[in-house]
């Protein structure tokens, strides 16, 4: 089955992307940062929002459009500049958290956390380019089913990812807990959140004046 979707050398693929998913990243950031502040829930639907702007992703390089990023300059910029943006806003979001928040969080607070984070990662192109990349060396070329095989490959990199930045949530978010316990537990989490924010606004500086 795996011959006619194209796809070869799974375990290979497997293990590259597992590699490439415990490399710190914007992705383990949003996910910290939203661990430290609000614990193990919010870390964790901030872990799935990741995952669901993946799968943006996977959708893209099987219909196609993400060789359309690579082709033209300026949809490729289009979507930089609208990245770059997104995370900077989001930085200076996180910047001016304020203490006192709260151990849990409230239902509309919780859901943005989930989409902001299909956002960080849907309004990124070099992640587009990156499966455009990365998933045609495990594809023979001119495959009968291509389209499925990368699709394929796209799920199980997503899933493996996604299992990665939740079991790095949990631990994040127990971390944070247990401090929180402390007086001075809340306060680290906030910190924690502020200093994720100032990244957030370094990576979206370095989005916006990097090129293909």
């Amino acid at each position: 089955m795996l011959e006619a979707l194209g796809v070869h050398d799974l375990p290979l693929f497997i293990a590259a992307g597992l590699l490439l998913n415990v490399t710190p990243g914007a992705d383990m950031l949003y996910v910290a940062g939203h661990a430290a502040s609000g614990g193990r829930r919010a870390g964790l639907l901030a872990a799935l929002g990741i995952g669901a702007g993946c799968l943006f992703h996977v959708a893209l390089a099987t219909i196609g459009l993400s060789a359309l990023l690579a082709s033209s300059e300026l949809a490729f910029n289009l979507v930089k500049w609208a990245g770059a943006g997104y995370l900077v806003w989001m930085g200076f979001g996180m910047l001016r958290a304020r203490a006192g928040g709260g151990h849990e969080s409230a239902p509309p607070d919780v859901h943005r956390v989930f989409w902001r984070g299909v956002l960080t990662n849907a309004l990124n192109p070099k992640v587009a380019l990156f499966f455009l990349a990365f998933l045609p060396q495990f594809m023979t070329p001119e495959a009968p089913h291509q389209a499925l095989g990368f699709a394929l490959l796209g799920l199980v990199f997503t899933v493996n990812g996604t299992l990665v930045t939740l079991a790095f949530a949990w631990l994040a978010g127990t971390a944070r807990e247990r401090f929180a316990e402390q007086v001075q537990g809340r306060r680290l989490g906030l910190w924690c959140q502020r200093a994720a924010g100032a990244m957030f606004i370094g990576l979206g500086i370095r989005l916006a004046v990097s090129s293909r």
